[in-house]
This record gives structure tokens, sequence and C-alpha cells, in this order.
């Protein structure tokens, strides 16, 4: 009943995407649309979040193949993306109510909101193979007609373009994979493909194509290219879509096709997990720490938490494979617990960008500063958001990696010594992305939210609107309350890592103080409620003294001026100067830094310019000679556009042997 009415509840948000046509004329059409959609989120989002038993409900409609039918499954995997999905739909819904008042074409975005929500329910609850791409391809193109929304603007286009060029090479990695998985018999439905065997080889390929396919959409390093594109081409409550849930649907996939579908895993399977989880994390922060565009550095931020996910799965496999179940059970806990713990913190933080943008109308944090004078409360919750992806305690973003940490600790005890090589370095990996990290969202808050205006547009910036204040308040109280009572959360994935990995964590709840204990007590405990309490504590008794040193009322100053009379805001600490560390440390290694200095001759009144130019060397090395390739053969292979009728013909019956000898292989 509970599947069947979260199905009820999809078919309604495609069916708000059409009647937003119907309401088109209507002056309260955006409130209507939204508010439908956050509804029914809500309502999938209660669907999955209530007790069904530990059995899985499935069900067939009798859509799409003839006689075959479209099946669907609710488990305990699906029923927890199901919840990540629908929590972050809710939120962007009602954040749009507000922020949708600055939108001056909104029929380019509401017929595709709600059914971009409903494509990304339908993947996770897909339960063949048919369905699964259908809907992964409905997905793709929801969201590509959302990011070209706003298609007056070169730049945006550009996006789209490649956003779309990568989602189809995503989709078609993984029709082949599922090509594979069906075999000879052709039985696409997950049940049959669960039960089939498979050879090692094929197993092998697939897996390599799930990894091309599901990475490409999640934006793993090198096939992030799109991502911090199409982000900041995207509507604001769209990007955190696309950035906090979107890319999890993508996980999801990987998840469903590797640690379900493919069955038993080899070693081996473990290590590209873990080699481009690292290089996503670090990659992603790097660029986040250099990024001037608030939303692009959220979105390189997006492959750094993509990454730490792969590195957490990657650990699953490589203990699920030798058989310790225990260690893969808290590997897996600690890559889903991230999973909804990035879907808060980054929805808040797109969330918080829409806000700045709607009120400054600037991206550009090197043009804002001192917005938390004029938006105190968005500086408030945007800071909450900034500690918790920063992964501080007592929020959410700390627990989920210090529990990857603990899995990487019992890394010793693996036998295969590429495995010990490889977890050590992934590990110090994992610390120097979340150190940068920790620097980035420094960088970031300080710049925009600090010192003074550094133009008109941040001087006159107003609070934005209680709705979108509303949902990012409620993003961040969720990132406290999963910080200070995480057993809840671990308690509520163990069902799925019993399923997919075979173990699960010591049950949380009955860890007495609401701490928690990945293996056991004696080893290593956290309890998030005596941190908080500490740092309350001590905050309020370091005011209270004080106060009680120096009573004299608050005074306000002039700031520090360095002997100037009226300095310019842009003598401020800049956000360039702040990444000036990392990028003249590592922009001749982990990108290219041009960097160009304009100084007048002495006498010329001009004022001086200095310019940054970043390149991802993945670009230069890896897409522009791959784009110079098709291009050639293109070329080459100009002459089949003049063919013949019978020559046409010859080269389609070639094509369809070929075909049926690699099938029957």
């Amino acid at each position: 009943m509970l599947l069947q009415f979260a199905l009820f509840c999809v078919v309604a948000l495609f069916g708000a995407g059409a009647m937003s046509l119907y309401w088109r004329a209507r002056a309260d059409v955006q409130s209507l649309v939204y508010g439908l959609s956050g509804g029914l989120c809500g309502a999938i989002f209660l669907a999955a979040v209530a007790p069904r038993g530990a059995d899985a409900l499935t069900t067939t409609l009798p859509l799409g193949v003839p006689w075959i039918g479209m099946h669907f499954r609710l488990d305990s995997l699906s029923a927890f993306f199901l919840a990540v999905v629908d929590l972050g739909g809710a939120a962007a819904s009602a954040y749009a109510i507000g922020y949708g008042a600055h939108e001056k074409d909104p029929m380019r975005i509401l017929p595709f909101f709600p059914a971009f929500i409903a494509a990304m329910n339908m993947v996770v609850l897909a339960d063949d193979a048919f369905t699964f791409l259908v809907a992964w391809e409905f997905m793709s193109l929801t969201s590509f007609a959302l990011v070209i929304a706003h298609h007056h603007q070169a730049e945006n286009r550009a996006a789209a373009y490649i956003y779309l060029l990568m989602a189809s090479f995503g989709t078609l990695c993984l029709l082949m994979a599922f090509g594979l998985l069906a075999g000879a018999a052709g039985a696409y439905d997950f049940a049959s493909i669960r039960a089939a065997e498979l050879d090692p080889w094929k197993k092998g390929l697939a897996l390599a194509l799930v990894t091309l396919g599901a990475g490409s959409k999640a934006g793993l390093a090198p096939l992030h290219i799109w991502l911090p594109l199409a982000h900041p081409a995207a509507p604001s409550h769209v990007s955190a879509l696309m950035s906090g849930v979107m890319t999890k649907v993508a996980i999801y996939g990987f998840i469903r096709i590797v640690f379900d579908l493919l069955g038993p895993p080899a070693f081996w399977w473990s290590v590209h997990p873990l080699v481009f989880g690292a290089a996503s994390a670090l990659v992603g922060v790097l660029f986040a720490t250099v990024q001037s565009d608030l939303k692009k550095l959220l979105a390189y931020s997006t492959i750094e938490n993509v990454g730490i996910i792969f590195i957490a799965l990657g650990l699953a496999l490589a203990f699920k494979a030798n058989g310790q179940t225990l260690a893969a059970a808290l590997a897996f806990t600690a890559a889903l617990f991230h999973v909804f713990n990035h879907s808060l913190f980054k929805g808040a933080l797109f969330f918080g960008a829409g806000a700045v943008l709607g009120a400054t109308g600037e991206r550009n944090i090197e043009r804002l500063g001192g917005l938390i004078r004029s938006m105190p409360k968005t500086a408030f919750v945007f800071l909450g958001a900034c500690l918790a992806i920063a992964a501080l305690p007592p929020l959410n973003g700390f627990v989920s990696e210090w529990l990857i940490f603990q899995a990487i600790l019992l890394s010793p005890t693996l036998p295969q010594w590429v495995l010990k090589l490889t977890i050590p370095a992934v590990g110090v990996t994992l610390a120097l992305s979340a150190a940068l990290g920790a620097g980035a969202y420094v960088r970031a808050f300080g710049v925009v939210f600090l010192g003074r205006p550094r133009s008109e547009a941040a001087k006159g910036a107003r609070e934005t609107d209680r709705w979108s204040l509303g949902a990012m308040s409620a993003m961040v109280f969720l990132c406290l309350l999963a910080g200070v009572l995480p057993s809840l959360m671990i308690d509520t994935i163990s069902p799925a890592a019993a399923a997919y990995v075979g173990g699960r964590m010591p049950a949380q709840s009955q860890i007495g103080w609401l701490s928690i204990a990945p293996i056991a007590e004696s080893r290593s405990s956290y309890n998030g409620f005596l941190v908080l309490a500490f740092i309350l504590l001590s905050s309020l008794g370091a005011m209270l003294t004080i106060r009680s040193i120096w009573p004299r009322p608050l005074r306000r100053a002039p700031p520090w001026d360095c002997g100037y009379i009226d300095p310019s805001p842009f003598t401020q600490y800049t956000g360039s100067s702040f990444a000036q560390p990392v990028r003249r440390t590592l922009g001749n290694i982990a990108f290219s830094v041009k960097e160009r200095l304009d100084m007048p001759a002495p006498g010329d009144t001009r004022a001086a310019h200095f310019t940054i130019d970043i390149g991802d060397r993945f670009i230069a090395y890896l897409y522009e000679p791959l784009g110079e390739a098709v291009n050639f053969c293109a070329k080459r292979l100009n002459f089949v556009s003049f063919l013949s009728i019978q020559e046409y013909l010859a080269l389609v019956f070639a094509a369809l042997v070929l075909m049926l000898v690699i099938v029957a292989l």
C-alpha cells in the first residue's frame, strides 16, 4: 500500500508539471505549483519513513513494454534514498515559493520542476532496467530544461550543452551495463538479473560501465566537468536539487547495481572507487578553494563530497569482499550518512547563495562583503551550513567523516597488499581535503558576509523572504539534529547495511547517554550532545567572564585602516588573497593558473588591474583532445552521408551481425 501511495504521488507530481501550463495565466501559479510539489514530496517522504516490515514491497504496473509492464520496489535502500530525494524536494519547493518571485519567466521552470522530482523518485523505485533507464533519461532531460531556463546568456547555453553531452554518455554506459547484465536471455527485471550467474569478465566490464555512467551523473572526477557549469546556470532551488539530491540518485544507481545486482564482489572492485573518490575529493576541494563565483565554489564542493562518499563505498566493497561484515557495515553506513548530510547542508548553502544572488544580483564573492549587517538571518543559517559541511562538531558533517576515518583505521586487517597501500594514501588525501574544505568555507563566509561591502549592490542588500529563510533554517536545524543525535540515523541506515553488505553496526540506541560507538565503546565513541553542551557552556562562561572584567557598553569604531584616512573596501583581505597560498603552491600541479598584472607606468593615472585565469587540466588534457579526435573521425566518416540505399542496407546488416556476435559472447 505504501509503494502504491508513493507511485500515486509520483504521478501527481508529473500532473503538477502539466497543470502549470493550464494555470499559467493565474497570478499565483508559482505558489500553486511549488506548494503542490512540496506537499506531494512531503507525502512521499512520510511513505518512505513509515514502518513497513523487513520485506521489500513490489508491484508491477501495466505500462511500458507490452505484456511485461514496469516493475517497482520499495526496500530499505530505496526507502532511504526516497526520503533523501523528497526531503530535498520539499525544502526546494518551499524555498521556491519565495525565491520564485525573482524569476522573470517562470513558465520556463514550472512545468519541469515537479517532473524533475518525479523522475528522481522513479529512478529510486524502479525494479527493472527499462523503468530505471526511462526514469534516468527523463531525469536528465527535465534537469537539462531547467539548466537552460535562462537561455539568453551564452554561458548558460554552453553549460546546458555540455551537461546534455555528459548525461547522454552516462545513459549510454548504463544501457550497455544493463545489456551485459541481462545477457542472452534478455531478462531485464532486477530479480532475474540478481539471480543470474555471470562470467567474471562480464561483471568487471559492467562494473566499469556503471562507474562511468553513475559517476558522470554524480560528478566523479574526471567526469565532473559539467557540474561547475550547470549548477551556476540553473536557478538556485534547482541547483540545490541537482547538487544535493540528483547526484545522490546517481550514487543510488551505483549502489543498486554494484552492491545488489552484480552479486558478491571481488576485492579489486574496491580499488577504483577508492582512487577516483580520493581524486574527486582533492580536485573538488582545490578548485573550491580558489573559486570566486559563489555557486561554482559550491559546485566544486559537491565534487569533493561525492568523492568522500565513493571512498566510503570503496571501503565497504573491500571489507565485504573479505568477509569483514562489521567493518563493511561501518563504511556503508558512513557512506549513506554522508549522502543524507550532504543533501542537507548543500541544499542550505545553495539556498543561501540564491538569497545573496536575489538581494545583490552578484555571484562574485569579491564584489560582496558586509552582508551580515543587511542580511543577518541569512548570514546565521549560511554560517551553520558552512560549519556543517566543514565537518566541525557537533554538526552532522563531522559524524559521517569521523565514521569514514574509523573504517580507514580498520583497513590494516585487509589481506591484499594493494589495499594495504592504497587505503592509507586515500586516508591522507581525505584528511587533506577535509582541512582544505574547512578553509574554503571560512573564505566563503568571511568574504561574503564579513568586512565592508565592496559594491553598491552589496551595500543595498536586503534580507530575503520568510519562505527562503524557513527552508534554509529547517535544513540547518536538521544538520544540528543529525549531529547531536547520530544514533538515530545510524540505526535507521542499519537495515540497508544488513541487506547489502551482510552486517550492521551495533545498535546505537542501546548505548547510554546518546553516545555512538562504531565497533565497540572500548575502541572509540562519540557523543554529540556532550560536545554541544560543552560549546554552549564554555561560550556562555567566556561571555560572562568578559562582561564581568570589562563591563563597559559596546563601542563601535572604524576598522583598522593601516594609516589611511578613508581606505577603500577593496583594501580588505579578499577571497583571492585568502586562496593565494594554495593557488601558488599547487597552481601548476592541480590546475593551470595564469596571473596577469596590468601596472600603469609612472605618471599614468589609470588603475592597475590584476586578473587570474584558472583552468581545468582534465579539460585541457582529456576532453579537448577527445573533442578533436571526434571531429577528426567525423570528417573521415562524412562519406557515409552520401551512400546509396543498397550500401546503407549492407552497412545496417553488417552492424546487426556484429551486435548479434557480441550479444552471443
